[in-house]
């Protein structure tokens, strides 16, 4: 070939070395001529690699990064080894730093408002005590008001504080709503009769007869074997449980909307009940 191509080129000129490349001005009869200037080629010993195929200049990490000479040894080796080039926080940071200020405002129906005034101190001293929040009723605006401080310590206290208070507000015990500080896998499922079936007049008031029950037999039935609590209220139902035994009750509650006897759902709950206890 008459010319050489230009990755033989660039082959070339890493196997030779560095060269100098000599700037010369051209001698001006108005003055003496300036001094040449020295120019070094790019090499692999520079700590750059030189891409043959594109031309681009790659420049590794190491020389890249520039610490600062008064940062601790530890700090300049994890900021180097940083993919980011952030050094890592340190746990003591993540835990001063990691929790923001936030606030929930959880409002109160007003049939709630004086069994909330008469258990207020059941209410107020897991939250205060166990999660470390400030909390404080606004009768004005009929809602709890809850805020982080800084003796929270868990980034979710402030989501588990509003579920609990959410809970009560809904129609459940302080002794079961409060399950929900303790334990990490309860969830509240909320739903209307309405939304299962278009039902109205007598036959709403029926399909809420079934499933509380004489006496309130069925409902309690319901909860001891899905091990979960509900709430009846008006036309809306409320479960508090896991999430595998919120399904079993809701399961059987739909089944009474739709028309199934008790008996019914009575053999599918005791069926269903055997199989948890194998489970467990």
């Amino acid at each position: 070939m008459a010319h050489k191509s230009h990755r033989q080129k660039a082959l070339q000129s890493q196997l030779e070395g560095p060269r100098e490349i000599s700037l010369v001005s051209q001698p001006s009869a108005a003055g003496p001529s300036k001094p040449k200037k020295s120019i070094s080629a790019p090499s692999a010993e520079d700590g750059m690699e030189v891409d043959s195929d594109t031309d681009d200049v790659l420049i590794n990490q190491s020389s890249a990064l520039h610490t600062d000479p008064t940062m601790p040894p530890d700090a300049a080796a994890a900021l180097v080894s940083s993919s980011s080039g952030f050094a890592p926080l340190s746990a003591k940071a993540q835990a001063v730093g990691g929790i923001k200020n936030e606030f929930r405002r959880i409002p109160v129906p007003d049939h709630r408002m004086t069994p909330m005034k008469r258990e207020w101190v059941n209410i107020y001293t897991p939250l205060v005590e166990q999660l470390g929040l400030q909390v404080r009723m606004n009768q004005k605006r009929r809602a709890v008001e809850i805020r982080s401080s800084g003796h929270t310590i868990d980034t979710g206290a402030i989501q588990k504080g509003a579920d609990f208070v959410k809970a009560f507000a809904l129609g459940f015990d302080v002794n079961d709503a409060v399950a929900l500080l303790r334990l990490d896998d309860l969830y509240l499922d909320s739903f209307e009769i309405k939304d299962v079936k278009t039902l109205h007049g007598d036959h709403l008031s029926r399909a809420i007869g079934r499933i509380a029950g004489e006496g309130g037999k069925v409902k309690f039935t319901i909860e001891n074997a899905s091990r979960t609590r509900i709430v009846l209220a008006d036309t809306n139902v409320h479960i508090l449980g896991s999430v595998q035994n919120i399904k079993i009750a809701r399961d059987a509650i739909v089944s009474l909307i739709l028309g199934s006897p008790p008996g019914k759902v009575y053999a599918h709950l005791k069926s269903v009940g055997a199989r948890m206890k194998q489970r467990f």
